[in-house]
């Protein structure tokens, strides 16, 4: 018995007491970080930020940039943000040190156009900022990601999609415009149908590799104070996605549709499809029916949920914003394989103020067994999806994770012609009949595969490889935040970067910034690894 064996019998008792060990030390470690991270942008914002600086805080932005392409060719990095790797949601550590590093101290919300409905941000402005800033107000935007922690420019540059995306799309249809500092140090603003447009169709999914983001203009909606949410529960795998694609009005264009969709889908044949519309709250009765979701008493969100398949039909009013970061506490359900017992009434009402352990806490303590786990031990995945195969999603994923809940927000993916982004154009089949989009899906797949909570052989590496097949053999995308596996060429066939690569070339990228292929694939050698953590440990 060596080093080796007592490693692993560690390793293994931290996995059975996780829980106990977050408990303990991870939740008040993170709470107080986050109160660290919360006094120091506080500060920033009272103190060193000013929305009439914005101009200023741009030229600084680019004349470092010149700075750095003016530098010999031999002595010339690729760059990148300064922001350190843990304060991302991505799942990867991509290797910054490789590349000549600019600040971006960007944090200010600029301007709200209540006539044209659009609002004016710095990219450091997160979910949490916008929603305070704007449900007091009346408004919300289009595309609002449930995770407070998400900042406006990182699923700029990446990519976003909510419940409301039935109606409007992706993050990237709700941008109507983006301030980008270019590869020579010069900044422009990107629209669809300026001279720019081309860039503008690529920026999307494009994660830092084309120029640095500095302003982004976004649409926003008018909105009602509350979220009027029934909850159908429904019985059978063929039922439940024929009501999933009727509701959203992925079958009919005419079709009258709510303004929030989504399913959680708790095993192969049993779902609960939430439907939401904006409303106010006028009578006792209805009053009577107001759920404060995220009071850090309140049982996690999809378990409330989950709560309607004994319950049966049921509805209540959930204040719009308590709405849109339902599911923060719990991150979505990837908390309960971290503290199984954090959803006990008991431990809600001592210990759940702290919740949720923070991403970025959680990323700067990520050591590199912990980041091997990361994706031989659970899954976390974002799918992109048609939804006229819904039921061969869920199948494939129930044959290769087994792990439930699963995730479905419905959501149209727009054909803006050929080669004009990296996403291709949904195929004749999966557009909705006399419109210019398809109703694809989002398929979030969170949580432990069966094979690893029962302790046995769960191969990882070919079970994302299988899905990442799938996924391209019915014209799908995975979202890029997570492990991929794909090879370049197998990049290639699933994302279009025919005008990618024409922009990288067009506007100084080149050189400048990394490739996106290799700003997203991981950090690590995920086939060893994946081999490495096949077998459970002894």
């Amino acid at each position: 018995m060596g080093s080796g064996w007592l490693k692993k019998r560690f390793i293994r008792w931290m996995e059975d007491n996780r829980g106990l060990i977050l408990t303990v030390f991870g939740l008040p470690l993170s709470f107080m970080f986050d109160l660290v991270l919360q006094v120091r942008n506080w500060s920033y914002r009272v103190f060193l930020s000013s929305p009439s600086q914005h101009f200023q805080r741009v030229a600084n932005i680019q004349a470092q940039v010149k700075k750095n392409m003016n530098r010999p060719v031999s002595e010339r990095r690729p760059m990148c943000t300064s922001r350190p790797n843990w304060l991302s949601l991505s799942t990867t550590f991509f290797n910054k040190e490789e590349c000549h590093k600019v600040p971006i101290p960007l944090y200010d919300i600029l301007q709200l156009d209540e006539k044209n409905l659009t609002v004016t941000v710095e990219p450091m402005v997160t979910v949490g900022d916008i929603t305070r800033y704007l449900v007091p107000k009346g408004y919300t935007l289009a595309v609002t990601l449930e995770i407070a922690d998400a900042t406006l420019g990182g699923l700029a540059f990446g990519v976003g999609m909510t419940t409301y995306s039935h109606k409007v799309g992706l993050y990237q249809e709700a941008i109507v415009e983006y301030e980008v500092v270019l590869g020579d140090g010069s900044v422009v603003t990107a629209t669809r149908e300026n001279e720019y447009s081309d860039l503008y169709h690529c920026l999307p999914w494009s994660h830092g590799s084309l120029g640095f983001l500095v302003g982004l203009k976004l649409q926003i909606i008018p909105v009602k104070p509350y979220i009027h949410m029934k909850y159908i529960p429904v019985r059978g795998q063929e039922k439940y996605c024929n009501m999933i694609r009727d509701i959203s009005g992925a079958e009919d264009k005419n079709k009258e549709v709510p303004d929030y969709v989504e399913a959680t889908i708790f095993n192969k044949e049993d779902a609960v499809i939430m439907v939401g519309n904006f409303a106010d709250v006028k009578t006792e009765a209805e009053k009577s029916k107001i759920n404060h979701v995220t009071k850090w008493y309140k049982p996690w969100f999809y378990k409330h949920v989950e709560s309607f398949l004994e319950k049966g039909e049921s509805e209540e009013y959930i204040p719009l914003r308590e709405y849109l970061l339902r599911h923060d506490k719990a991150i979505f359900w990837v908390l309960e394989s971290m503290i199984p017992f954090g959803n006990h009434p008991v431990f809600l009402f001592l210990l759940g103020w702290m919740l949720p352990p923070k991403p970025a806490f959680m990323k700067l303590t990520t050591t590199a067994t912990v980041r091997a786990m990361t994706f031989t031990k659970q899954v976390f995945q974002d799918i992109i999806l048609p939804i006229n195969k819904l039921e061969e999603q869920i199948n494939k994923s129930h044959e290769l994770f087994d792990t439930y809940p699963v995730l479905v927000y419905p959501c149209r993916i727009y054909n803006h012609g050929e080669h004009t982004g990296q996403l291709r154009a949904p195929r004749p089949d999966q557009m909705v009949t006399g419109t210019n989009y398809g109703m694809f899906n989002d398929l979030g797949v969170y949580g432990v595969p069966r094979l690893v909570r029962e302790r046995k052989p769960w191969d990882a590496v070919t079970a994302m490889r299988k899905m990442e097949d799938f996924t391209r053999s019915i014209g799908g995308y995975h979202f890029l935040y997570a492990d991929t596996f794909l090879t370049r060429e197998e990049f290639e066939e699933m994302f279009d970067t025919t005008a990618y690569e024409v922009v990288r070339r067009k506007y100084f990228a080149e050189g400048a910034f990394p490739h996106l292929y290799d700003k997203t694939k991981p950090e690590i050698d995920v086939v060893a690894v994946g081999k490495a953590y096949i077998n459970p440990l002894s």
